[in-house]
């Protein structure tokens, strides 16, 4: 009987096992790194946070990789560039990248060095570029970085004719970091800017988005300094009115002996 049991046990083992094989592929196959990149912000090949790219181009080529920034978040991508042989190549490059929010406005670089030149004996050439804190809105002026898709495109933009068209392995990779509730604000946008609506519907782009959704600015840090503000107070008026009270007028008892001696 025991045995039985266990030959069955183990029979349902094997095919949980079985089952739960293919689907543990298709996670493995779903979070490969990207091996390639897109050569205009429609074809931007969409990458996650910490994860690594790749992508075989030419010397010449525009690349670009688009991924989510959300608010309270500061975005910080890396490139790095594997040159082709020195024996090939006939002068010194200039390398940069550029990032872009999702109205394709160029944003600007806090930190980092977002251009670099390597000399004609370099193998390889790694950029950065630091990006201001996400905020949840701002006004229609204004060039902040908004909650939504960002684009990093990476280039050579100084480079000899006879150098054009070597090839060449670029590496591309985002982290982020949460700011905290000092950089939050009031209000919110409506959606995060992200390609979605008309033609856009098909862009690889649409699907860079947080594994946890968009927070479209409604939490940060500040509302546990709030709350915590609020029962500060709370508990300050309680005491003040305790200590005042205790140091007030007598008792009704003290004032009841006073009144029976005197009587």
């Amino acid at each position: 009987m025991h045995a039985t049991r266990a030959w069955g046990r183990a029979a349902l083992l094997a095919a949980a096992a079985l089952l739960a094989f293919p689907g543990a592929a298709a996670a493995d196959s779903d979070d490969a790194a990207p091996a390639e990149a897109g050569t205009s912000f429609r074809t931007a090949t969409a990458i996650r946070p910490d994860q690594e790219a790749t992508a075989e181009a030419s010397t010449g080529d525009y690349l670009y990789w688009a991924f989510p920034v959300d608010s309270g978040q500061r975005a910080t991508v890396h490139a790095t560039v594997k040159l082709p042989d020195a024996a090939a190549r006939h002068a010194a490059s200039t390398w940069q990248v550029d990032v872009y929010d999702g109205l394709r406005r160029r944003q600007a670089c806090r930190l980092g060095t977002p251009k670099r030149t390597a000399g004609p004996d370099a193998g390889s050439v790694s950029l950065s570029c630091t990006l201001r804190t996400v905020r949840a809105w701002s006004e229609q002026w204004a060039n902040d970085p908004l909650p939504g898709t960002y684009y990093l495109r990476l280039t050579v933009t100084d480079l000899k004719a006879d150098d054009l068209g070597l090839p060449v392995r670029a590496e591309a990779k985002v982290t982020t970091t949460d700011a905290g509730g000092a950089q939050a604000v009031d209000g919110s946008l409506g959606e995060p800017l992200v390609p979605g609506s008309g033609s856009d519907r098909d862009e690889p782009a649409a699907l860079s988005e947080p594994e946890d959704g968009w927070s479209s600015g409604w939490w940060s840090s500040r509302w546990l300094w709030t709350a915590a503000g609020g029962v500060l107070a709370a508990l300050a008026g309680v005491g003040g009115y305790a200590l005042t009270r205790g140091s007030g007028r007598p008792s009704w008892r003290a004032r009841s002996t006073s009144t029976s001696r005197s009587s």
